[in-house]
């Protein structure tokens, strides 16, 4: 089965710095960001860019380099990725809110590194390392005296813009690398498909190294709007809210979980700023829709929310789909809709042919937005960008590893990981099944299920269970599930919790819920 989103000219330098620059010239004295209370206007901020290029370029920093940035959110951390792109560069998000251990890792995986942006507070996260370390705190006197305009300098779609880390399922992360001409394909599809201008101000509220944030950092200056960043390391919820409440912002990109953090403030509180955006882009984990049911639904809500399927490999979104249209008892798993502009999807088996309606197989993407492959490896994981012979023509392809189904309407579903089943007694099980069904429980706000490979050495599943009230009685919700699910897919063990523990990317955190189980059951001396 192929979906085939519309197919979509783009100019002859499909470049989103040029899109910036072309505001820059035509509306100088509009803020572009704001910052703990400084703003900076386009002028001002092209001019800054420039400048930060010509610094790389006297550096002997170009084409075909990579720049890691290690800042907070600031002005100076769009400085560095405007100028980075200027430079024919592309820029390396290296997320400060990562473990010192993390972070000198990721370093150390970055080929043709000619350069970091690293601020005093972060500037101990990434060294030592070989290549330079620059401050912005004292760009004033590097940077003084060099040209305020552009470089002349040759920049071709296929080049790469920006490369972010990823999960590799052999331990090592994987260095996605993204291409100018798809991402830029994703920013004026978003632009044309939803109407997006120079009144769509936005809020970052996702971490740096985190792909949606790309998307989201540079979106409003694609369409000529105002970019709001938050002063703080970590995301903040309170601040979230009340920069949402202070401005006139119209979007927001991120995680289901942050939405749900977002919503539940906003619940408690009666307040009314995000029923009054005009859009919530998000995606990356499973919805769970019934924690934000009541708010999308209440009266006078007018924002739309558009629930999203892509990869960090593929500049970030496959798919969109407005929920306006979903009703739980009708679809099951919320559809994450139809392509972006020029992108296919294919649902394939394992012998690479297309399934029919309705029917799983493995998520294949093709098109502009497939990115340039791993930077910093081959293993084989590199094999999942590959060319496939599709209706007679060969395709550049990337197989995901995820698993979906195209609904009778034309709706891409994601059903989980390929790689997530495990097989318990036999069976393969995915365990997101088994979140959906304790999700669809009475009293259970939340549910994650993780694999453990017990002393026998089979795999048990470990749920945890946040509950919408009290505690949940563990034979309670075993026969509960019991009456929806075979006994082969029903968790070994049933944990209360008060919040599933999120990663930086503002997904479940797995790994800290099995540390959780091993300190509780183990650790004690229990018998797991």
């Amino acid at each position: 089965m192929n979906l085939q989103g519309t197919r979509v000219p783009l100019p002859s330098e499909p470049l989103v710095h040029k899109q910036f620059e072309a505001h820059a010239q035509a509306t100088p004295e509009a803020v572009a960001i704001r910052c703990a209370g400084r703003q900076v206007t386009y002028a001002q901020l092209d001019a800054y860019a420039n400048q930060f290029a010509h610094f790389l370029a006297s550096r002997g920093h170009g084409r075909g380099d990579q720049v890691g940035v290690c800042l907070d959110y600031s002005v100076d951390m769009v400085v560095a990725i405007l100028g980075t792109l200027k430079a024919g560069a592309a820029y390396v998000p290296l997320d400060p809110t990562y473990p010192l251990a993390r972070l000198r890792l990721l370093t150390g995986q970055i080929p043709d590194l000619a350069l970091v942006v690293a601020s005093p507070s972060t500037a101990e996260l990434v060294e030592p390392t070989a290549a330079e370390v620059v401050a912005p705190e004292r760009w004033s006197d590097r940077l003084e005296g060099l040209p305020v305009t552009a470089p002349d300098t040759l920049v071709t779609g296929d080049d790469l813009c920006y490369a972010v880390f990823t999960s590799g399922s052999t331990g090592t992360p994987k260095l996605a690398g993204v291409r100018h001409e798809g991402w830029f394909n994703l920013l004026n599809w978003l632009s044309l498909e939803y109407g997006l201008h120079s009144g769509s101000d936005n809020l970052v509220v996702s971490a740096f190294g985190f792909d949606l944030s790309q998307r989201s950092l540079m979106m409003p200056l694609f369409c000529g709007a105002t970019q709001h960043l938050m002063a703080s390391r970590h995301f903040d919820i309170a601040m979230a809210y009340r920069t949402l409440t202070q401005h006139e912002i119209r979007t927001v990109h991120c995680a289901a979980s942050t939405l749900y953090l977002l919503v539940d403030w906003e619940t408690a509180r009666r307040g009314t700023a995000l029923v009054r955006l005009d859009y919530v882009l998000f995606g990356g984990e499973p919805l769970h829709f019934d924690r934000i049911a009541a708010w999308a639904r209440s009266e006078g809500n007018t924002c739309t929310l558009l629930h999203q399927y892509g990869v960090a490999e593929c500049t970030d979104i496959a798919s969109s789909y407005d929920l306006a249209g979903y009703r739980p008892g009708e679809h099951g798993i919320a559809p994450v809709g139809r392509p972006v502009h020029n992108t296919e999807i294919h649902i394939l088996d394992e012998q690479a042919h297309a399934v029919g309606v309705g029917e799983y197989g493995e998520i294949c993407l093709s098109g502009t937005g497939v990115g340039a492959g791993y930077l910093n490896g081959t293993g084989p994981e590199a094999e999942r960008f590959t060319t496939a012979v599709l209706d007679g023509v060969p395709r550049r392809m990337y197989r995901t590893g995820d698993r979906g189904c195209v609904t009778p309407s034309g709706d891409l579903v994601v059903a989980g990981r390929m790689d997530a089943q495990v097989k318990v007694r036999g069976m393969r099980i995915d365990p997101a099944d088994i979140e959906r069904a304790l999700g669809g429980l009475d009293g259970v706000r939340q549910a994650a299920v993780v694999p453990r490979l017990a002393d026998s050495g089979d795999y048990e599943l470990i749920a945890f269970l946040v509950p919408s009230g009290g505690d949940l009685a563990e034979s309670e919700v075993r026969a509960r599930l019991l009456e929806t699910l075979p006994r082969n897919m029903v968790p070994a063990r049933f944990l209360n919790i008060r919040e599933i523990p999120l990663s930086p990317h503002g997904k479940a955190d797995r790994a800290a819920l099995a540390e959780e189980f091993r300190i509780q059951h183990v650790g004690s001396g229990a018998t797991a």
